[in-house]
């Protein structure tokens, strides 16, 4: 199974002062850090969706197969509407390519989450689940994994700054939750205080 990545990085940070996706901890911006790890989770194409900055990748090293990774920058031309329409422009670029039967979505700021929990997710996609998102001490938080069947009624379904939420609270039966507390908090990046070493 193709299983793609799916970074949200459009959004402007307005609590912050300036676009996440352009964020730098530790050396290395908060979009570039996404990416990779998106890439040692063996997701690939990783979809990067971004609107307030349009920043270039860093060039990574080989993926764990020994590929090139394989990244995608979407425009988000409606970024100020809400994560809502990144997660629609993402899906819809993946829609054309039809060898792309899954994908793993995570937030550029959300510094905490690796490719240990993208690797969850995406295990559980490649084992048939139609749906799954991690939850943090039973929490649903992110990454969320979604099959192609239901990516037009998730981008449906989508309003605001609230991303497939709403729709996998609707459907249960097809959502399979992977606790990932185990691998750290959940934690993502609003503020200044939320940077390691308050950066």
């Amino acid at each position: 199974m193709k299983v793609a990545g799916l970074v949200l990085a459009a959004g402007e940070g307005s609590r912050l002062g300036r676009p996440k996706a352009e964020v730098v901890v530790g050396g290395r911006r908060l979009v570039d850090l996404a990416i990779e790890s998106c890439v040692r989770a063996g997701l690939s194409p990783v979809v990067v969706v971004l609107g307030a900055a349009w920043v270039i990748p860093m060039p990574l090293a080989d993926s764990p197969d020994g590929d090139a990774p394989e990244v995608w920058l979407v425009e988000n031309t409606d970024w100020s509407t809400g994560l809502a329409s990144s997660l629609r422009a993402g899906l819809a670029a993946l829609e054309t390519d039809a060898g792309i039967e899954a994908v793993v979505i995570t937030l550029v700021d959300t510094l905490s989450v690796g490719d240990g929990h993208l690797s969850r997710i995406s295990s559980l996609l490649r084992d048939g689940t139609t749906a799954a998102v991690a939850t943090y001490k039973g929490e649903a938080r992110t990454p969320v994994g979604l099959t192609r069947e239901v990516w037009a009624d998730v981008a449906r379904t989508v309003v605001g700054d609230e991303g497939a939420r709403r729709w996998l609270r609707a459907h249960p039966e097809m959502v399979t939750e992977v606790e990932c507390a185990d691998l750290g908090p959940w934690i993502d990046i609003d503020t200044t205080e939320d940077l390691p070493g308050q950066l």
